[in-house]
Protein backbone atom coordinates (compact mmCIF):
# COMPACT_ATOMS: atom_id res chain seq x y z
CA UNK A 1 0.00 0.00 0.00
CA UNK A 2 1.55 3.00 -1.00
CA UNK A 3 1.30 6.10 1.59
CA UNK A 4 -1.03 9.08 1.33
CA UNK A 5 0.93 11.88 3.03
CA UNK A 6 3.59 13.81 1.43
CA UNK A 7 5.70 14.08 4.31
CA UNK A 8 5.74 9.98 4.60
CA UNK A 9 6.79 9.60 1.11
CA UNK A 10 9.62 11.95 1.31
CA UNK A 11 10.57 10.42 4.57
CA UNK A 12 10.67 6.65 3.13
CA UNK A 13 12.59 8.55 -0.43
CA UNK A 14 15.30 9.93 2.01
CA UNK A 15 15.45 6.52 3.77
CA UNK A 16 15.63 4.42 0.47
CA UNK A 17 18.96 6.88 -0.89
CA UNK A 18 20.08 6.95 2.82
CA UNK A 19 20.22 3.19 2.17
CA UNK A 20 21.51 3.15 -1.10
CA UNK A 21 24.07 5.52 -0.12
CA UNK A 22 25.12 3.98 2.67
CA UNK A 23 25.61 0.61 0.97
CA UNK A 24 27.66 2.34 -1.74
CA UNK A 25 30.25 4.00 0.74
CA UNK A 26 29.78 0.19 2.84
CA UNK A 27 31.12 -1.38 -0.12
CA UNK A 28 33.53 1.13 -1.01
CA UNK A 29 35.22 1.40 2.54
CA UNK A 30 35.10 -2.56 2.35
CA UNK A 31 37.28 -2.73 -1.21
CA UNK A 32 39.63 -0.47 -0.17
CA UNK A 33 40.31 -1.83 3.47
CA UNK A 34 40.97 -5.20 1.81
CA UNK A 35 43.32 -3.55 -0.94
CA UNK A 36 45.06 -1.33 1.98
CA UNK A 37 45.66 -4.83 3.73
CA UNK A 38 46.56 -6.62 0.20
CA UNK A 39 49.16 -3.96 -0.32
CA UNK A 40 50.15 -4.10 3.74
CA UNK A 41 50.61 -7.41 3.10
CA UNK A 42 52.70 -7.42 0.29
CA UNK A 43 55.21 -4.88 1.71
CA UNK A 44 55.26 -6.88 5.12
CA UNK A 45 56.73 -9.95 3.08
CA UNK A 46 58.80 -8.14 0.71
CA UNK A 47 60.59 -6.61 3.65
CA UNK A 48 60.69 -9.68 5.92
CA UNK A 49 62.12 -11.51 3.08
CA UNK A 50 64.56 -8.95 2.18
CA UNK A 51 66.29 -9.54 5.58
CA UNK A 52 65.54 -13.37 5.51
CA UNK A 53 67.80 -12.47 2.12
CA UNK A 54 70.44 -10.36 4.55
CA UNK A 55 71.12 -12.97 7.19
CA UNK A 56 71.54 -15.93 4.61
CA UNK A 57 74.03 -13.88 3.01
CA UNK A 58 75.94 -13.19 6.39
CA UNK A 59 75.73 -16.81 8.26
CA UNK A 60 75.06 -19.31 5.44
CA UNK A 61 77.78 -20.48 2.06
CA UNK A 62 76.11 -24.04 1.63
CA UNK A 63 72.89 -25.05 1.95
CA UNK A 64 74.17 -27.38 4.54
CA UNK A 65 75.06 -24.68 6.81
CA UNK A 66 71.04 -23.45 6.50
CA UNK A 67 70.25 -26.65 8.11
CA UNK A 68 72.93 -27.16 10.75
CA UNK A 69 72.45 -23.36 11.82
CA UNK A 70 69.09 -22.28 11.13
CA UNK A 71 68.95 -20.04 14.38
CA UNK A 72 69.93 -16.79 12.55
CA UNK A 73 66.43 -17.70 10.61
CA UNK A 74 64.59 -18.27 13.51
CA UNK A 75 64.94 -15.19 14.94
CA UNK A 76 63.71 -13.49 11.77
CA UNK A 77 60.40 -15.58 12.13
CA UNK A 78 60.19 -16.11 16.05
CA UNK A 79 57.38 -13.42 17.03
CA UNK A 80 55.21 -13.78 14.11
CA UNK A 81 52.63 -16.41 14.43
CA UNK A 82 51.33 -15.92 11.07
CA UNK A 83 54.85 -16.74 8.85
CA UNK A 84 56.04 -19.73 7.53
CA UNK A 85 59.57 -19.85 5.76
CA UNK A 86 60.30 -22.40 3.90
CA UNK A 87 63.45 -23.28 2.04
CA UNK A 88 64.40 -25.01 -0.82
CA UNK A 89 67.48 -27.10 -2.79
CA UNK A 90 68.77 -26.60 -6.14
CA UNK A 91 67.84 -30.01 -7.31
CA UNK A 92 65.17 -31.42 -9.50
CA UNK A 93 62.85 -31.81 -7.83
CA UNK A 94 63.44 -29.17 -5.16
CA UNK A 95 63.59 -30.72 -1.80
CA UNK A 96 62.77 -28.98 1.23
CA UNK A 97 65.70 -27.91 3.70
CA UNK A 98 64.35 -26.27 6.41
CA UNK A 99 60.78 -25.12 7.55
CA UNK A 100 59.92 -22.54 10.17
CA UNK A 101 56.83 -21.71 11.70
CA UNK A 102 53.84 -22.69 13.57
CA UNK A 103 51.98 -24.09 10.81
CA UNK A 104 54.00 -26.52 9.49
CA UNK A 105 51.63 -28.65 8.60
CA UNK A 106 50.47 -26.62 5.88
CA UNK A 107 51.93 -27.90 2.39
CA UNK A 108 52.98 -25.50 0.30
CA UNK A 109 53.18 -25.68 -3.96
CA UNK A 110 56.47 -25.60 -4.76
CA UNK A 111 56.64 -23.19 -7.94
CA UNK A 112 57.65 -24.68 -11.25
CA UNK A 113 60.13 -22.24 -11.97
CA UNK A 114 62.23 -20.20 -9.59
CA UNK A 115 63.27 -16.38 -10.40
CA UNK A 116 65.70 -14.06 -8.76
CA UNK A 117 62.96 -11.31 -8.75
CA UNK A 118 60.49 -11.51 -6.10
CA UNK A 119 57.33 -13.15 -7.02
CA UNK A 120 53.51 -13.36 -4.99
CA UNK A 121 50.96 -16.02 -5.09
CA UNK A 122 47.95 -16.48 -3.28
CA UNK A 123 46.95 -19.78 -1.31
CA UNK A 124 44.46 -21.74 0.40
CA UNK A 125 45.12 -22.90 3.77
CA UNK A 126 43.55 -26.60 5.01
CA UNK A 127 40.78 -24.67 7.27
CA UNK A 128 39.78 -21.68 4.60
CA UNK A 129 41.77 -18.64 5.39
CA UNK A 130 43.49 -16.71 2.53
CA UNK A 131 47.14 -17.22 2.10
CA UNK A 132 50.00 -15.08 0.55
CA UNK A 133 53.23 -16.40 -0.39
CA UNK A 134 56.50 -14.60 -1.74
CA UNK A 135 58.99 -16.80 -3.50
CA UNK A 136 62.61 -15.64 -4.70
CA UNK A 137 65.87 -17.62 -6.01
CA UNK A 138 68.50 -16.59 -3.80
CA UNK A 139 72.47 -17.38 -4.35
CA UNK A 140 74.78 -18.36 -2.14
CA UNK A 141 78.45 -17.82 -1.79
CA UNK A 142 79.14 -20.95 -2.82
CA UNK A 143 77.21 -20.10 -6.17
CA UNK A 144 74.73 -22.56 -5.13
CA UNK A 145 70.48 -21.31 -5.53
CA UNK A 146 67.94 -21.96 -3.14
CA UNK A 147 64.31 -21.33 -3.25
CA UNK A 148 62.91 -18.71 -0.31
CA UNK A 149 59.38 -18.73 0.19
CA UNK A 150 57.71 -16.80 3.10
CA UNK A 151 53.83 -17.57 3.73
CA UNK A 152 52.12 -14.85 5.49
CA UNK A 153 48.38 -16.63 7.00
CA UNK A 154 46.11 -13.79 6.34
CA UNK A 155 43.85 -14.79 9.47
CA UNK A 156 43.62 -11.67 11.21
CA UNK A 157 43.01 -10.16 7.87
CA UNK A 158 39.84 -11.86 7.14
CA UNK A 159 38.61 -11.73 10.73
CA UNK A 160 38.74 -7.97 10.68
CA UNK A 161 36.80 -7.39 7.10
CA UNK A 162 34.13 -9.82 8.44
CA UNK A 163 34.00 -7.60 11.81
CA UNK A 164 33.70 -4.37 9.98
CA UNK A 165 30.86 -6.33 7.44
CA UNK A 166 29.16 -7.53 10.99
CA UNK A 167 29.85 -4.12 12.44
CA UNK A 168 28.32 -1.83 9.64
CA UNK A 169 25.00 -4.75 8.65
CA UNK A 170 24.45 -4.28 12.52
CA UNK A 171 24.46 -0.39 12.67
CA UNK A 172 22.90 0.14 9.08
CA UNK A 173 19.20 -0.05 10.13
CA UNK A 174 19.56 2.30 13.21
CA UNK A 175 21.37 4.39 10.95
CA UNK A 176 18.85 4.25 7.96
CA UNK A 177 15.97 4.90 10.89
CA UNK A 178 17.56 7.44 12.68
CA UNK A 179 17.75 9.03 9.36
CA UNK A 180 14.37 8.76 8.03
CA UNK A 181 12.93 10.13 11.32
CA UNK A 182 14.77 12.88 11.00
CA UNK A 183 13.86 13.39 7.70
CA UNK A 184 10.23 12.99 7.91
CA UNK A 185 10.41 15.24 11.09
CA UNK A 186 12.02 17.45 8.49
CA UNK A 187 9.48 17.25 5.99
CA UNK A 188 6.76 17.48 8.67
CA UNK A 189 8.51 20.77 9.80
CA UNK A 190 8.58 22.21 6.26
CA UNK A 191 5.28 21.41 4.74
CA UNK A 192 3.44 23.31 7.79
CA UNK A 193 2.84 26.11 5.38
CA UNK A 194 0.73 23.94 3.54
CA UNK A 195 -1.27 22.87 6.53
CA UNK A 196 -1.61 26.44 6.63
CA UNK A 197 -2.87 26.91 3.31
CA UNK A 198 -5.55 23.75 4.01
CA UNK A 199 -6.91 25.50 7.22
CA UNK A 200 -7.08 28.90 5.07
CA UNK A 201 -8.61 26.80 2.02
CA UNK A 202 -11.49 25.47 4.29
CA UNK A 203 -12.44 28.66 5.52
CA UNK A 204 -12.78 30.15 2.25
CA UNK A 205 -16.43 30.51 0.92
CA UNK A 206 -18.40 32.53 -1.55
CA UNK A 207 -19.57 34.18 1.38
CA UNK A 208 -16.31 35.00 3.15
CA UNK A 209 -13.42 35.45 1.03
CA UNK A 210 -11.39 37.57 3.02
CA UNK A 211 -9.00 34.97 4.78
CA UNK A 212 -5.43 35.04 3.59
CA UNK A 213 -1.74 33.45 4.14
CA UNK A 214 1.28 34.89 6.21
CA UNK A 215 3.67 35.40 3.63
CA UNK A 216 6.58 36.91 5.99
CA UNK A 217 9.07 33.84 6.94
CA UNK A 218 8.26 31.33 4.22
CA UNK A 219 11.09 29.90 2.00
CA UNK A 220 10.72 31.42 -1.06
CA UNK A 221 8.49 28.78 -3.39
CA UNK A 222 6.24 28.99 -0.64
CA UNK A 223 6.19 32.49 -0.33
CA UNK A 224 5.63 32.58 -4.14
CA UNK A 225 2.51 30.28 -3.39
CA UNK A 226 1.32 32.09 -0.83
CA UNK A 227 0.98 35.23 -3.11
CA UNK A 228 -0.46 33.46 -5.97
CA UNK A 229 -3.02 32.08 -3.34
CA UNK A 230 -3.59 35.34 -1.83
CA UNK A 231 -3.88 37.00 -5.52
CA UNK A 232 -6.31 34.07 -6.62
CA UNK A 233 -8.33 35.08 -3.28
CA UNK A 234 -8.09 39.21 -4.13
CA UNK A 235 -9.39 38.32 -7.53
CA UNK A 236 -12.10 35.87 -6.61
CA UNK A 237 -13.22 38.18 -4.00
CA UNK A 238 -13.66 41.15 -6.86
CA UNK A 239 -15.33 38.81 -9.18
CA UNK A 240 -18.13 37.23 -6.57
CA UNK A 241 -18.43 41.37 -5.31
CA UNK A 242 -18.87 42.40 -8.73
CA UNK A 243 -20.99 39.16 -9.58
CA UNK A 244 -23.14 40.27 -6.57
CA UNK A 245 -23.46 43.65 -7.68
CA UNK A 246 -24.10 42.60 -11.40
CA UNK A 247 -26.96 40.36 -9.70
CA UNK A 248 -28.54 43.37 -7.98
CA UNK A 249 -28.11 45.74 -10.76
CA UNK A 250 -30.15 43.33 -12.78
CA UNK A 251 -32.98 42.88 -10.52
CA UNK A 252 -33.12 46.95 -10.10
CA UNK A 253 -33.13 47.44 -14.14
CA UNK A 254 -35.47 44.69 -14.72
CA UNK A 255 -38.10 46.06 -11.27
CA UNK A 256 -38.33 49.41 -13.15
CA UNK A 257 -39.95 47.74 -16.33
CA UNK A 258 -41.75 45.27 -14.74
CA UNK A 259 -43.55 47.34 -12.20
CA UNK A 260 -44.27 49.83 -15.09
CA UNK A 261 -45.73 46.86 -17.04
CA UNK A 262 -47.87 46.08 -14.15
CA UNK A 263 -49.01 49.02 -13.12
CA UNK A 264 -50.28 49.95 -16.35
CA UNK A 265 -52.25 46.46 -16.80
CA UNK A 266 -54.08 47.04 -13.20
CA UNK A 267 -54.65 50.61 -13.91
CA UNK A 268 -56.38 49.74 -17.18
CA UNK A 269 -58.04 46.93 -16.15
CA UNK A 270 -59.42 48.66 -13.20
CA UNK A 271 -62.69 50.29 -15.05
CA UNK A 272 -64.17 49.61 -18.63
CA UNK A 273 -61.96 52.10 -21.43
CA UNK A 274 -62.69 53.42 -24.98
CA UNK A 275 -60.52 51.35 -27.46
CA UNK A 276 -58.47 53.82 -28.71
CA UNK A 277 -57.46 54.19 -24.67
CA UNK A 278 -56.16 50.68 -24.53
CA UNK A 279 -54.51 50.90 -28.11
CA UNK A 280 -52.09 53.43 -26.15
CA UNK A 281 -51.79 51.53 -23.28
CA UNK A 282 -50.64 48.79 -25.48
CA UNK A 283 -48.30 50.88 -27.62
CA UNK A 284 -46.82 52.03 -24.13
CA UNK A 285 -46.52 48.14 -22.67
CA UNK A 286 -44.49 47.25 -26.36
CA UNK A 287 -41.99 50.19 -25.87
CA UNK A 288 -41.25 48.87 -22.98
CA UNK A 289 -41.01 45.11 -23.83
CA UNK A 290 -38.78 46.10 -26.40
CA UNK A 291 -36.47 47.56 -24.02
CA UNK A 292 -36.60 44.55 -22.03
CA UNK A 293 -36.22 42.50 -24.84
CA UNK A 294 -32.60 44.61 -26.04
CA UNK A 295 -31.33 43.97 -22.49
CA UNK A 296 -31.81 40.85 -22.87
CA UNK A 297 -29.93 40.14 -26.11
CA UNK A 298 -27.45 42.60 -24.72
CA UNK A 299 -26.93 40.57 -21.56
CA UNK A 300 -26.85 37.11 -23.68
CA UNK A 301 -24.42 38.97 -26.16
CA UNK A 302 -22.16 40.34 -22.97
CA UNK A 303 -22.23 36.87 -21.37
CA UNK A 304 -20.85 35.11 -24.88
CA UNK A 305 -18.24 37.91 -25.33
CA UNK A 306 -16.58 37.16 -21.84
CA UNK A 307 -16.81 33.89 -21.81
CA UNK A 308 -16.26 32.48 -25.22
CA UNK A 309 -17.23 28.87 -25.75
CA UNK A 310 -14.63 28.26 -28.70
CA UNK A 311 -11.74 30.35 -29.73
CA UNK A 312 -12.56 32.94 -32.36
CA UNK A 313 -10.69 32.78 -35.61
CA UNK A 314 -9.49 36.48 -36.26
CA UNK A 315 -8.98 37.91 -39.65
CA UNK A 316 -7.06 40.91 -41.11
CA UNK A 317 -9.71 43.59 -40.66
CA UNK A 318 -9.51 47.29 -42.79
CA UNK A 319 -10.68 49.54 -39.99
CA UNK A 320 -11.83 52.59 -41.97
CA UNK A 321 -13.64 50.34 -43.94
CA UNK A 322 -15.69 49.01 -41.12
CA UNK A 323 -15.84 52.20 -39.50
CA UNK A 324 -17.29 53.70 -42.69
CA UNK A 325 -19.92 51.10 -42.69
CA UNK A 326 -20.33 52.04 -39.11
CA UNK A 327 -21.29 55.45 -39.97
CA UNK A 328 -23.58 54.69 -42.83
CA UNK A 329 -25.79 52.57 -40.86
CA UNK A 330 -26.15 56.10 -38.29
CA UNK A 331 -26.10 58.38 -40.51
CA UNK A 332 -30.38 58.59 -40.31
CA UNK A 333 -29.41 59.50 -36.49
CA UNK A 334 -27.20 61.63 -37.15
CA UNK A 335 -29.52 63.82 -39.40
CA UNK A 336 -32.03 64.07 -37.05
CA UNK A 337 -29.68 66.52 -34.60
CA UNK A 338 -28.05 67.98 -37.68
CA UNK A 339 -24.63 65.91 -36.68
CA UNK A 340 -22.16 64.73 -39.14
CA UNK A 341 -19.59 61.41 -39.27
CA UNK A 342 -16.34 62.22 -40.24
CA UNK A 343 -14.10 59.35 -40.79
CA UNK A 344 -10.35 60.05 -40.20
CA UNK A 345 -7.14 57.78 -41.28
CA UNK A 346 -6.22 54.17 -42.07
CA UNK A 347 -5.43 50.67 -39.90
CA UNK A 348 -5.58 47.71 -40.12
CA UNK A 349 -5.92 45.08 -37.11
CA UNK A 350 -6.73 41.44 -36.23
CA UNK A 351 -9.89 40.40 -35.14
CA UNK A 352 -13.43 39.32 -35.40
CA UNK A 353 -15.22 41.39 -37.95
CA UNK A 354 -19.10 41.25 -35.98
CA UNK A 355 -17.82 42.41 -32.87
CA UNK A 356 -15.56 45.14 -34.01
CA UNK A 357 -18.46 46.48 -35.36
CA UNK A 358 -20.34 45.69 -32.86
CA UNK A 359 -18.13 48.22 -30.67
CA UNK A 360 -17.94 50.58 -32.71
CA UNK A 361 -21.71 51.12 -33.43
CA UNK A 362 -21.75 51.15 -29.34
CA UNK A 363 -19.34 54.11 -29.14
CA UNK A 364 -20.94 55.61 -32.14
CA UNK A 365 -24.42 55.34 -30.66
CA UNK A 366 -23.86 57.44 -27.63
CA UNK A 367 -21.33 59.68 -29.35
CA UNK A 368 -24.57 60.90 -31.32
CA UNK A 369 -26.96 60.37 -28.39
CA UNK A 370 -24.78 62.66 -25.95
CA UNK A 371 -23.57 65.33 -29.08
CA UNK A 372 -24.46 68.82 -29.29
CA UNK A 373 -26.82 69.13 -32.20
CA UNK A 374 -24.72 71.02 -35.28
CA UNK A 375 -21.58 69.15 -33.81
CA UNK A 376 -19.65 66.88 -35.75
CA UNK A 377 -18.75 63.51 -34.71
CA UNK A 378 -15.14 62.27 -35.46
CA UNK A 379 -13.91 59.18 -35.85
CA UNK A 380 -9.77 58.84 -36.27
CA UNK A 381 -7.73 56.03 -37.14
CA UNK A 382 -3.76 56.33 -35.98
CA UNK A 383 -0.79 53.46 -36.05
CA UNK A 384 1.47 54.01 -33.52
CA UNK A 385 4.89 51.73 -32.98
CA UNK A 386 3.08 49.28 -30.64
CA UNK A 387 -0.73 50.05 -31.36
CA UNK A 388 -3.70 50.86 -33.44
CA UNK A 389 -6.19 53.28 -32.19
CA UNK A 390 -9.27 54.17 -33.42
CA UNK A 391 -11.05 57.24 -31.42
CA UNK A 392 -14.80 58.27 -31.07
CA UNK A 393 -14.85 62.13 -30.63
CA UNK A 394 -17.98 64.10 -30.09
CA UNK A 395 -18.23 67.61 -28.34
CA UNK A 396 -21.10 67.53 -25.58
CA UNK A 397 -21.80 68.24 -21.84
CA UNK A 398 -19.41 65.66 -21.12
CA UNK A 399 -18.49 63.11 -18.48
CA UNK A 400 -17.36 64.05 -14.77
CA UNK A 401 -14.14 63.05 -13.73
CA UNK A 402 -15.91 60.97 -10.95
CA UNK A 403 -17.47 58.85 -13.22
CA UNK A 404 -14.50 57.99 -15.46
CA UNK A 405 -13.12 54.53 -13.34
CA UNK A 406 -17.04 52.85 -13.43
CA UNK A 407 -18.14 53.97 -16.73
CA UNK A 408 -17.55 50.67 -18.46
CA UNK A 409 -19.22 48.90 -15.18
CA UNK A 410 -22.55 46.79 -16.37
CA UNK A 411 -25.81 49.03 -15.81
CA UNK A 412 -23.71 52.03 -14.63
CA UNK A 413 -25.03 55.24 -15.92
CA UNK A 414 -24.19 58.90 -15.04
CA UNK A 415 -27.92 60.18 -15.51
CA UNK A 416 -29.81 57.00 -14.86
CA UNK A 417 -33.49 58.33 -15.30
CA UNK A 418 -32.26 60.61 -18.27
CA UNK A 419 -30.81 57.17 -19.70
CA UNK A 420 -33.82 55.20 -19.04
CA UNK A 421 -36.17 58.18 -21.28
CA UNK A 422 -33.22 57.70 -24.33
CA UNK A 423 -33.64 53.86 -24.26
CA UNK A 424 -30.35 53.12 -22.49
CA UNK A 425 -29.31 50.13 -20.81
CA UNK A 426 -26.58 50.41 -19.44
CA UNK A 427 -24.77 47.79 -20.91
CA UNK A 428 -23.38 49.23 -23.95
CA UNK A 429 -19.45 49.91 -22.43
CA UNK A 430 -19.35 46.67 -20.45
CA UNK A 431 -20.06 45.11 -24.21
CA UNK A 432 -16.96 47.21 -25.66
CA UNK A 433 -14.75 46.54 -22.72
CA UNK A 434 -15.32 42.93 -23.44
CA UNK A 435 -15.18 42.73 -26.89
CA UNK A 436 -11.52 44.76 -26.44
CA UNK A 437 -10.29 42.45 -23.79
CA UNK A 438 -11.10 39.42 -26.14
CA UNK A 439 -8.93 41.03 -28.18
CA UNK A 440 -6.10 42.09 -25.80
CA UNK A 441 -6.68 45.45 -26.39
CA UNK A 442 -8.37 47.98 -24.27
CA UNK A 443 -10.87 50.72 -24.18
CA UNK A 444 -10.36 54.56 -22.78
CA UNK A 445 -12.16 57.62 -22.15
CA UNK A 446 -10.74 61.08 -21.98
CA UNK A 447 -13.68 63.93 -21.28
CA UNK A 448 -14.07 66.91 -19.97
CA UNK A 449 -17.11 68.34 -18.48
CA UNK A 450 -18.66 70.37 -21.75
CA UNK A 451 -15.92 70.07 -23.96
CA UNK A 452 -14.76 66.70 -25.85
CA UNK A 453 -15.24 63.50 -24.93
CA UNK A 454 -12.91 60.44 -26.63
CA UNK A 455 -13.76 57.11 -26.44
CA UNK A 456 -11.15 54.79 -27.98
CA UNK A 457 -10.59 51.52 -29.16
CA UNK A 458 -7.04 50.57 -28.57
CA UNK A 459 -5.30 47.16 -30.42
CA UNK A 460 -2.22 45.52 -30.62
CA UNK A 461 -0.02 45.69 -34.09
CA UNK A 462 -1.32 42.64 -35.74
CA UNK A 463 1.67 39.61 -36.05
Amino acid sequence: MRPTRLSTKLGITVTAMSAVLALVMATFAYASISRQLDVQAKDGLTEKLAQVEHSLAESSATAADIVLHPHNLRDQIVGHDNLTLTIMDSSIPRKQLLILGNDDAVELPIPKTGSRSLEFQRLDSSDGHDLLMAHKLIRLKNDQQILVMLTLDRKSDVTLLNAYVKSTLIALPFILLLVGGCAWWVVHRGLKPLRALRKVAERVSARDLSHRMKVHGLPEELSDLAHAVNFMLHRLDGDVQQLAQFSDDLAHELRSPMNNLMGTAQVTLSRERPPAEYKQVLESCTEELERLSRMVSQMLFLASVSQPSAPLTFSSIDLREEAEKVAELFAMSAEEKKMSVVVQGDAKVSGDRLMIQRAISNLLSNAIRHGTAGTPVTLSLSTLKEEVSLAVRNTGEGIEAEHLPRLFDRFYRVHASRSRQQGGTGLGLAIVRSIMSLHEGRVAVESKPGDVTTFSLIFPIPA
